[in-house]
């Protein structure tokens, strides 16, 4: 027996000195990990030096996000140090760099790094390792880290879906959680004619600024004001992240000669400037001197885009004058102190027209439009974001509704740029990017859609872009453990209650039993994403239409839709009804069931109605589909998402979407009475 339990203690010494050796999962994975024997837990104090400056401020966030990430309070102080702290220090381990930094567990947790940078995303990853365990204890040892690339960026098209300010603040929280230092902000688009009866007029456009060079140019469904955006770019400093604001032209410009026709190019389309006009570039002109100019300018970071993608190049002259307009705003972005992006386009564009390249940040995102080797050749810096890897355009048919995050994870590096191999490290490749963009206006997309398809893309490329080829847990296991994290600190746009659970592996439970919801309660639970279940009975009296049963900022549900009465749902500005009305006077039990893909309500345990996406075709203008919108029915921000919403054309197929995360954080104003509320994160 005594031979049989010392067996038995010398194997669980084992199992717990391998547990101790195995590196912290974070996202993205340290670089470094040297264990020690034993744990730590912190007594609640920061402590950092009186005169470091770049200390004090991480230590100001990092007290702020324990709070809101796992509801600890820590307390930031100067002076002598003692076993348990959490030390701050900037200005060390010169050897790493703009954003190294080092964690030695010990006595003490000390944070150091050569700047601020380096210092703050040292404590993402502190805050990650924290929010694992019961107690929030940390396993000695010593982490060294640093990035394989300086920029980690994702960009998101504002323009053809109206994304709320408040997503937005959300998105850079997210993005400094995982070590993402760039978002780019498409802020200027136009739908597809083919949609909109080849029509040109009739396809809808928007430009998402307050404008006051051009009063009426600023999108009526949806904008941002100078100073929202001001704050955004702000709040993203205090996160490591830059804003890089995109205006994209002379492609992709409907919104501006929509706004003045007489910029618009007869020829290639009035999605295109028409270069030989010279009131294009003294339009232009007015219009970047507005965001870039000034003491106190709307475009606040060191980088403004220019866009310069997918312009025809069907003749040699418009080539010549695409190259010398790409030229000259590279040179007028540059005069205001800026730095300017541009998409690659110079291999579409080939010509003997001369355009900047030293200084010149390129997203190379096609090689037909841009060949990597020649545009490295040429002397620009590229950001490797290939259409082929990371584009998602969201439930449209084509790229990838979702990344393959599986082959990204194990084959891709930005090294690789669409089949174009680049040493790793090369300087050429300052980084690598995905983006989302919302081709299809009107397709009854919602921000919670978008958002469910950019968190596994976000996590892989912050673990590529960090780390390269030296990524070193299995696929299988990282996408397990993904889950186990927040998305930020304060921030669960995914609608996961079981982001405040330590045991995040079995998901299954009953996060909300409620025994009557009266109207004008305020619910503990805001909403519940995918996948889901919510259950109620109602002894139903007679709505008025309108009437709501739960609502938040992003959604409602309605007992009582506004238009015909049904049981349905709002949001992003579009209506969704079930072919079902309450029956007064009766006692029903409604089930609402929801994924990614679609909602269905039950009545008394019986399918009454599946809202699924609906794919939309039509052969000829007299065969038109209206899509189920109401114009009255408000986004999040207030605003309303009212494209037009005929489909023509053989062949041209939209695939529109009725998805839900479930609203709860406020009961309406019903006349019926509502019992026994039970919800499930999982579908029975």
């Amino acid at each position: 027996m005594k031979k049989f339990l010392l067996t038995l203690l010398v194997a669980l010494g084992a199992l717990s000195a391998a547990a101790q050796a195995e590196k912290p999962f974070t996202i993205p994975e340290v670089n470094g990990w040297m264990p020690a024997e034993g744990t730590f837990a912190t007594t609640g104090r920061v402590v950092y030096p009186k005169k470091d400056a770049a200390a004090l401020h991480v230590a100001a966030a990092l007290v702020k996000d324990a709070k809101a990430l796992m509801g600890i309070d820590l307390v930031p102080v100067t002076g002598r140090t003692r076993p348990g702290d959490i030390v701050l220090r900037s200005g060390e381990v010169q050897t790493l760099g703009q954003e190294g930094y080092q964690i030695r567990i010990g006595e003490q947790a000390e944070l150091v790094a050569p700047t601020e940078t380096g210092l703050y995303w040292a404590t993402r990853t502190l805050l990650q390792m924290m929010e694992q365990t019961s107690g929030h204890l940390l396993p000695r040892g010593t982490v060294t880290d640093r990035p394989q690339y300086a920029h980690r960026g994702f960009s998101i098209d504002v323009a053809r879906k109206f994304i709320p300010m408040s997503y937005l603040r959300s998105l850079v929280k997210i993005m400094g959680y995982h070590k993402m230092n760039v978002l780019q902000v498409h802020l200027n688009d136009n739908g597809y004619k083919q949609y909109f009866g080849n029509d040109w007029q009739r396809t809808p456009s928007a430009f998402r600024l307050e404008c006051d060079t051009y009063p009426g140019l600023t999108a009526r469904d949806g904008s941002y004001t100078k100073q929202e955006f001001r704050d955004l770019q702000a709040l993203a400093r205090e996160n490591g992240v830059e804003i890089i604001p995109e205006i994209d032209v002379p492609a992709h410009s409907l919104a501006f000669t929509h706004y003045r026709p007489s910029l618009g190019s007869e020829r290639y389309g009035a999605d295109h400037l028409d270069l030989g006009n010279p009131e294009v570039y003294t339009f232009l002109d007015s219009l970047f001197a507005e965001y870039i100019g000034g003491t106190n300018p709307v475009f606040q970071g060191p980088r403004v885009c220019i866009g310069t993608d997918e312009y025809s190049n069907a003749e040699q002259k418009v080539v010549e004058q695409f190259r010398a307009f790409t030229d000259h705003y590279i040179r007028y972005v540059e005069s205001f102190g800026k730095t300017a992006v541009v998409w690659g386009a110079l291999t579409h564009a080939k010509g003997t027209t001369p355009v900047k390249a030293d200084g010149v940040l390129m997203n190379c995102w096609y090689n037909g439009y841009a060949q990597p080797q020649d545009m490295k050749e040429q002397g620009y810096k590229l950001v490797s974001i290939p259409d082929g890897a990371v584009y998602i355009v969201p439930a449209a048919g084509y790229y990838y509704d979702y990344l393959n995050t599986e082959w990204l994870y194990d084959h891709w590096t930005p090294a690789n740029i669409g089949g174009v191999q680049f040493a790793e490290g090369d300087s050429a490749v300052v980084g690598g990017m995905f983006a989302v963009w919302n081709d299809h206006a009107g397709n009854g997309i919602s921000t919670k859609d978008i958002h469910h398809r950019v968190m596994p893309a976000l996590q892989v490329l912050a673990a590529k872009c960090w780390s390269g080829k030296g990524v070193t847990i299995p696929y299988n296991v990282w996408e397990t453990d993904r889950h186990i994290l927040s998305e930020a600190p304060g921030v669960n746009e995914l609608g996961r209650p079981v982001a405040l659970q330590l045991d995040r592996r079995n998901p299954h439970d009953t996060l909300l039993a409620l025994p009557a919801v009266k109207p004008g309660d305020t619910l503990a639970l805001g909403e519940i994403g995918w996948d889901y279940s919510v259950s109620f009975t109602v002894d139903a009296r007679p709505e008025a239409r309108g009437t709501v049963l739960f609502e938040n900022p992003s959604a409602k549900f309605f007992l009582a839709d506004p238009v015909e009465g049904k049981v349905g749902f709002a949001r992003d500005g579009y209506l969704n009804t079930f072919n079902y009305r309450l029956p007064a006077g009766q006692r029903v039990r409604l089930t609402v069931q929801g994924t990614n893909k679609l909602v269905r309500l039950m009545v008394d345990d019986r399918v009454v109605d599946e809202l699924k996406p609906i794919t939309l075709t039509t052969a000829n203008d007299d065969k038109l589909f209206t899509l189920p919108q109401d114009p009255a029915i408000a986004t999040a921000d207030g605003a309303v998402q009212a494209w037009p919403t005929t489909v023509y054309r053989e062949g041209s197929k939209m695939y529109y979407q009725r998805t839900l995360v479930f609203p709860l954080r406020h009961a309406g104003r019903f006349a019926s009475t509502v019992t026994g509320l039970q919800v499930l994160n999982y579908i029975p």
